[in-house]
């Protein structure tokens, strides 16, 4: 880890945002660890490519001819030669300095697999609201890991050990985007990797303002297929009975409904339950999640603003 060469890089996903996407370029390549920066392109129909091939020659740039979703971070990773990765999204970028905190806790705590950052929204740097849910995490602190464990984080405000992510998957094939997050970090715990919240890591957000349109309905999709992913069946089964009786009467629950049905076969083919221990763990954080919001919301993940792939 002590090797010549950046020890952090960025990988940012994004898609038809030209504009957005060169603010954030400007503020990550100007900092001071100077870390190496790749985009993947998911399928843009704008000037993405011809901008940053333009204004940041020495950004690399993955094409890709699709929409592939948060499966275009997993492209990232593989493209990037550092030990760690810091995700960005094309509306957000890292604070000064944060980069070589990162590098330094990862170092120091060869079991994390990844952290997650405190994290500043918009020009006024007001504190995500997430930051307090994290920092109270109900899942304890183990000895080796620099902060509270946690099983949610804001993706574009998180840095990975390169090799952790890889070995868990990196991000699940079945869940395009939304929610991503919380699966990952289950998947890292069951491999005995540490998930922690580092809030001495900052990262800014400045998500501009968009129309909902129907990311509450993936959201809610996408829990139910991690729970039938990961969770026990039981607890899986009961969610869904509670999907189906919403679904009589809201639309954005119909919605839902048909799209786990479409994916359930292929997530039962898939599954793979938690280690007792993590499932525990996890569900403190069920717990936590439930007196905080009273939604079905997985704690770690945000509905502001607009998805870098819609």
């Amino acid at each position: 880890m002590n090797a010549p060469g950046p020890a952090v890089g960025v990988v940012i996903a994004t898609r038809d945002r030209a504009e957005r996407l060169a603010m954030a370029l400007a503020h990550l390549t100007a900092l001071p660890e100077r870390p190496p920066v790749v985009v993947v392109d998911n399928g843009s129909t704008d000037h993405t490519r011809a901008m940053v091939a333009e204004r940041f020659p020495h950004v690399r740039i993955v094409a890709h001819a699709e929409n592939r979703g948060a499966l275009a971070r997993n492209d990232g990773v593989r493209a990037i030669g550092t030990p760690y990765v810091a995700f960005s999204d094309d509306d957000s970028w890292w604070a000064p300095g944060s980069l070589s905190v990162a590098a330094d806790l990862l170092n120091a705590h060869p079991r994390l697999g990844l952290l997650a950052a405190q994290v500043r929204v918009g020009p006024e740097e007001r504190p995500d609201p997430l930051n307090a849910t994290l920092a109270a995490s109900p899942a304890g602190r183990a000895e080796d890991l620099p902060g509270p464990e946690v099983f949610g984080f804001l993706a574009c405000a998180a840095v990975v050990r390169r090799g952790a992510f890889l070995e868990a998957g990196g991000f699940h094939p079945l869940i395009f985007f939304g929610g991503e997050e919380t699966l990952l970090a289950y998947d890292l715990a069951a491999m005995g990797w540490g998930v922690s919240y580092c809030p001495e890591v900052v990262a800014h957000h400045h998500p501009a303002p968009s129309p909902r349109g129907d990311r509450a309905a993936v959201m809610r999709r996408n829990e139910l297929i991690g729970c039938w992913l990961r969770r026990p069946l039981p607890l899986a089964a009961r969610r869904t009975a509670g999907l189906l009786a919403d679904a009589g009467r809201d639309p954005v629950a119909r919605t839902a409904l048909r799209g786990l049905l479409a994916r359930l076969p292929t997530a039962l083919w898939l599954r793979r339950p938690l280690p007792p221990w993590v499932e525990e763990a996890a569900r403190r954080v069920d717990g936590q999640r439930a007196e905080g919001s009273g939604t079905g919301t997985v704690v770690g993940t945000r509905e502001e603003g607009r998805p870098p792939w819609p």
